[in-house]
C-alpha cells in the first residue's frame, strides 16, 4: 500500500507550486487542498503552524502504516523520506 500525501495550500503560494511540481515531475500522487475554499482545512494548518495559516503544509501517512507526519513547506526529499517511513 503506497503512503498518502495531502498538500494544503493557496492559489497565489509560489512555495506550494514549487513542490507541486516537484511532486508531479517524481510521479508522486498526492490531494490538493485549498484552505481558502475549506475552512476546515484551514483550521488544521492553523492548528499545525501555531496559528498561522502556513502554506504548504504537507500531512503523511507513510507507506508501512507508520504514524502520521504533517510538515511545513518541506523539501522533495522530505517528503520521499516520511513516505518511505
Amino acid at each position: 500500500m503506497p503512503g498518502t500525501v495531502t498538500m494544503y495550500s493557496t492559489t497565489w503560494c509560489g512555495y506550494c507550486r514549487r513542490l507541486k511540481s516537484q511532486l508531479d515531475r517524481e510521479g508522486i500522487e498526492y490531494t490538493e487542498i485549498n484552505i481558502e475554499q475549506d475552512p476546515e482545512s484551514a483550521a488544521f494548518v492553523e492548528k499545525a503552524n501555531g496559528g498561522n495559516q502556513t502554506v504548504p503544509t504537507v500531512r503523511i501517512v507513510p507507506a508501512g502504516g507508520g504514524d502520521e507526519v504533517v510538515m511545513t513547506n518541506p523539501s522533495l526529499a522530505q517528503v520521499k523520506q516520511a513516505l518511505a517511513a
